[in-house]
């Protein structure tokens, strides 16, 4: 399975992200904002390295396949391909990271192309989306964690990463609309959660810092603004890591049942988490390279 910022779902075998995809879902999202259009065969859709820009009107693009065939490449060798019914580009248009392959049209093509405001304008109208691209996206980060178990990767890098962060004014939207909510607090060193747990809640980090835990091995700091425990709520599958409080902290702590409500209502919440898990899923495949 490819695990670049390519294509939903991969070429390869199955999995859970491919078995989370649903093909006809993706195409009433992208039709419901955007407008096909034909694509000459050769046409490059995007770099590697390149990294979209809003102040010079760039804007990374996300893209559905509706016909033709796209090449995948990393530095000049073939990496994948996309087909019809396929989403290329979705990494770093959520992330606003540089691309980490180039897209070129292998054939005539027909495209439906999302930046990341119509992204958000679509949400509004398909909120179901989200959760089906979460879904996805988590499953590629499972199978990347699970790679990385395989191959002791883990043990042999130490690298930790900071967690991607909401914008301000969302964890402060969040924080009024849970005000009857109270806070949890933990002092340093104490845990939170524990790999291979049932899962109740997902957390937002309103003050302090906490380290997440893969197989032991710190893997990632989340702080004021970060968001951890998402992917048990989300598959309703036991905890994938472990979670302890590097100081004193103060958590926000929301429900599956809340979380489903939220990314229902409030499209800047599901692009926020899409943008967490996406930035997460990326680090962890970087360290299988």
């Amino acid at each position: 399975m490819s695990q670049t910022d390519i294509t939903m779902p991969a070429q390869g075998a199955p999995s859970t992200a491919n078995e989370a995809y649903d093909p006809a879902i993706a195409l009433g999202f992208f039709k419901a904002v955007g407008t096909p259009e034909d694509v000459a065969p050769g046409t490059t859709f995007f770099v590697e390295n390149e990294k979209g820009s809003r102040l010079l009107f760039k804007r990374d693009k996300m893209y559905l396949l509706l016909e033709g065939e796209v090449s995948l490449m990393a530095g000049s060798r073939p990496i994948g391909r996309v087909g019809k019914g396929e989403i290329f580009g979705e990494m770093a248009s959520l992330t606003h990271s540089p691309r980490s392959a180039t897209a070129l049209a292998k054939s005539r093509c027909r495209v439906i192309a999302l930046d990341d405001r119509e992204f958000e304008t679509a949400l509004t109208r398909n909120p179901g989306f989200a959760l089906m691209l979460l879904t996805v996206l988590i499953g590629r980060l499972r199978e990347a964690n699970t790679q990385l178990l395989d191959k002791g990767a883990l043990a042999q890098d130490k690298t930790w990463q900071d967690a991607y962060v909401f914008d301000r004014k969302l964890v402060a939207e969040l924080v009024k609309a849970f005000e009857h909510e109270a806070p949890k607090f933990y002092d340093a060193k104490k845990p939170i959660m524990q790999e291979g747990q049932v899962g109740l809640f997902m957390y937002v980090v309103l003050k302090g810092s906490v380290v997440i835990f893969l197989a032991g091995t710190p893997v990632e700091k989340v702080g004021p603004g970060g968001v951890f425990g998402e992917l048990a709520l989300i598959e309703q599958q036991p905890r994938a890591a472990s979670a302890v409080a590097l100081s004193d902290c103060e958590l926000l702590a929301i429900s599956r049942t809340a979380l489903l409500e939220l990314i229902k209502t409030k499209p800047a919440f599901g692009k926020s988490l899409l943008a967490a898990v996406a930035d997460r899923g990326r680090f962890m495949v970087s360290r299988l390279r």
